[in-house]
């Protein structure tokens, strides 16, 4: 029997922190809390931007999908760790890896195109602001959220196969918090040279060039905005991209340094504190990134606040007119 069929049969062990018992109960701690946060801040961005008709706009339509993304991006691997985290039981099953693994890569391809999108939604309103709305219409909004779906999912069909079939000879323990893809590589018991050098191929498809699309519209809108006479007019228009190049950097930062350089070149250690950096923390930043330098969706805040306000104040006022 094969290394394959035989690692199909049980179950995986994720490894996790269980060196440092000390250090698992005060992450427990720190990483649901950051949990619910990133599920209360990416909900309300959601909400915010379908509710409040002065956000129905591309970039929020976009913005929709990044925070649906970091929700489902979480919740993939966070109540997995959070569960290992609270007890001695470390084990996932064979399926249950197989599909961490699937949304993770997924999930992570679908983000870096979706950011170049929105890079390309910000190059269209700083360059062509009075073309904007007509070739930002829903019907392009709408396939290129579809294209960057569909091509993060074809890229985690051929990437996670590829994975999990590496002969692992009996080895079971994954030494990680989650079946992530340079940690099952470090598994096998065969030379990975030829995985490693097809996960770096497809990696620079879904990784690096949707990063030169960003680059170069950058380029583009900073040519454009020293061209605005005003200083007022290049305030507000780097306003309207700071935001989308912070997400940026934190979320390039992370990946470029874990996956294009897969397997054994990378820390072990450090790989599992840029992961739990990738994985929790960017997606608990991006609703704060988003408010705290948004006039926009902080007026929607307000707006949605004082309607509820009324509202309330209407309900309590109005048996008076029946007295």
């Amino acid at each position: 029997m094969d290394g394959t069929n035989e690692s199909t049969q049980g179950n995986f062990i994720l490894l996790g922190f269980s060196d440092r018992p000390h250090l698992e109960r005060i992450l427990f701690v720190v990483i649901l809390i950051a949990y619910l946060l990133t599920l209360v801040g990416n909900t309300t961005i959601i909400l915010v931007s379908r509710l409040d008709p002065h956000l129905h706009t591309p970039m929020y339509f976009f913005l929709t999908h990044l925070s649906f993304l970091d929700l489902s991006f979480t919740t993939s691997s966070i109540p997995q760790l959070l569960y290992n985290l609270s007890g001695r039981d470390k084990t996932i099953s064979y399926t249950g890896c197989a599909i961490q693994l699937f949304l993770f890569l997924g999930l992570g391809g679908v983000e870096c195109l979706l950011l170049a999108v929105m890079a390309y939604d910000r190059f269209v309103a700083v360059c062509k602001p009075l073309h904007y709305m007509v070739i930002m219409n829903p019907r392009l909004c709408l396939g290129l959220v579809l294209i960057a779906w569909g091509c993060g999912v074809a890229n985690s069909l051929a990437m996670s196969p590829v994975t999990l079939r590496l002969p692992r000879c009996g080895r079971h323990g994954v030494d990680h918090f989650l079946c992530e893809m340079p940690a099952l590589i470090r598994m096998a018991c065969v030379n990975t040279a030829a995985v490693e050098g097809t996960v770096f191929v497809l990696a620079v498809g879904i990784v690096l060039s949707p990063l030169v699309f960003i680059l170069v519209s950058y380029g583009y809108i900073v040519r454009a905005v020293l061209h605005i006479q005003s200083a007022s007019g290049r305030q507000k228009a780097f306003n309207t991209c700071g935001s989308h190049l912070t997400v940026v950097s934190l979320f390039y930062g992370n990946i470029i340094y874990m996956y294009m350089q897969p397997g054994k070149s990378s820390s072990q250690d450090q790989g599992k504190f840029l992961t739990l950096f990738y994985n929790i923390v960017t997606p608990l930043l991006n609703p704060l990134i988003y408010t705290l330098r948004n006039k926009e969706v902080k007026g929607a805040l307000r707006r949605l606040l004082l309607h509820d306000r009324d509202k309330k104040g209407v309900r309590v006022k109005s048996p008076d007119r029946h007295l």
